[in-house]
């Protein structure tokens, strides 16, 4: 086993960079921002968007040539209002049957721009962009840039989207932010602690702002909440699951009802891979936020167990770490991996305790800003690279490579020269 990264070799990231400054929307009305994609079911893509214009269409039009719309979908448009700001219309279209791993052309509300988006493929490999606690500072635009330049299907944020923390203008300038990555490629994206924007305003609902914008395929994997949700990839062969760290999750509530039924679903014979996504870690070294998983991971961590899940995403601590295998606080071969990826750009958590009782079990940490890529090569072996955000640059800082738990126990860690492991 590695040992972890002591205090003296831990990495310490220069203070966060001003907010970006994004130029204000200056089209039309009826002109569709913020536009973003997510999957839907085995074949089809709902497009969202926002418009000024409350009477605008919700109707997208489609084909795998530029200019050339040769199928069309209608859906509908939802509005919200918090305190005294007031939404325009966000669009909710649903796409479909798709081709797997084509480009088509689109258009939204029958204005505007054409934009492109390619499918995911239909068989593996797959490969997953993960980034948590995303913000709007410069490190963010980095951390953007640098996704940009990788040739990803599918991105996954396990919440801390936009940190508007009830200033509603800052969802808008969020969505035109991230709209030339999430008008390309699904963005499948669960809810985090600044997604709530409560206030002591009991009319005020939470996470208004965030279900109105941001509709995931909650109904098509049976949840009766848009908070959390499943959905498969590459046929099939890849099932994620998005849990909600701010709803109930207890033995008796929906959520853990609605996650036993999920996994006890999956025929591991037919999906090798089984990955899970939530915003509070439940294994975690870091000073920031220390203990705030361990209800949920008691209520839930033996049927992750249970169900041979290979590998758990959090974000919520600003930095990255990654630990082994883990059961109930110890070491397991059978258990999932867990990694925190909270560090997309929004400040930066780079006090680690080194005494900490989980200090064993954590193979690799740094207080770097970043992403992370899951390849799923095949049905048996994936790899995981993490990339640390170095300015106009990044670099692989740490690697794994995974065998899948429905096919084989996995392998004692290799030392291969660069922070590389088999697990």
């Amino acid at each position: 086993m590695l040992p972890s990264v002591s205090a003296a070799e831990e990495y310490v990231r220069p203070p966060p960079r001003p907010p970006v400054v994004i130029v204000e929307h200056d089209k039309p009305a009826s002109h569709p921002q913020q536009l973003h994609i997510s999957t839907v079911g085995a074949s089809s893509m709902r497009i969202s968007w926002v418009t000024e214009d409350r009477s605008a269409q919700s109707v997208v039009d489609y084909g795998i040539s530029p200019g050339k719309y040769t199928a069309s979908e209608t859906g509908y448009h939802t509005t919200y209002q918090f305190l005294s700001y007031k939404s325009g219309a966000i669009h909710h279209v649903t796409i479909g049957p798709l081709e797997p791993s084509t480009t088509y052309y689109y258009r939204c509300g029958k204005a505007g721009d054409e934009f492109s988006l390619r499918t995911p493929p239909a068989t593996l490999p797959i490969e997953f962009i993960i980034i948590g606690d995303v913000g709007q500072t410069g490190w963010t635009a980095s951390t953007l840039s640098h996704i940009g330049a990788a040739g990803y299907d599918i991105l996954l944020l396990p919440g801390d989207l936009s940190y508007a923390d009830t200033r509603q203008e800052l969802w808008d300038l969020w969505g035109r932010l991230v709209q030339p990555l999430a008008s390309s490629r699904p963005w499948m994206v669960t809810a985090g602690n600044h997604e709530r924007e409560t206030l002591r305003e009991p009319k005020l609902r939470r996470f208004v702002a965030y279900n109105s914008r941001w509709r995931m395929p909650h109904e098509e994997s049976g949840s009766r909440s848009n908070l959390y949700y499943s959905f498969d990839a590459a046929a099939g062969a890849v099932h994620v699951v998005m849990l909600g760290s701010y709803t109930e999750f207890e033995e008796g509530s929906e959520q853990h009802a609605w996650l036993e039924r999920d996994l006890a679903a999956v025929d591991r014979r037919r999906t090798p891979w089984l990955v899970v996504l939530m915003h509070v870690p439940w294994y975690s070294t870091n000073r920031s936020h220390q203990g705030e998983g361990e209800s949920m991971r008691r209520a839930m961590e033996r049927l992750l167990y249970k169900a041979h899940v290979d590998v758990v995403f959090a974000a919520h601590i600003h930095a990255y770490e990654r630990f082994t295998r883990i059961f109930d606080n110890e070491a397991d071969s059978q258990g999932p991996m867990y990694i925190t990826i909270g560090d997309g750009g929004n400040s930066n958590a780079h006090k680690f305790i080194g005494d900490h009782k989980s200090a064993h079990l954590s193979m690799f940490r740094e207080a770097s800003f970043g992403h992370g890529l899951l390849r799923i090569v095949n049905e048996t072996s994936a790899v995981w690279t993490w990339h640390s955000n170095d300015d106009e640059y990044t670099t692989i800082r740490d690697e794994v490579w995974l065998k899948s738990l429905a096919s084989a126990e996995s392998a004692l860690p290799t030392n291969a020269g660069r922070h590389t492991e088999e697990l």
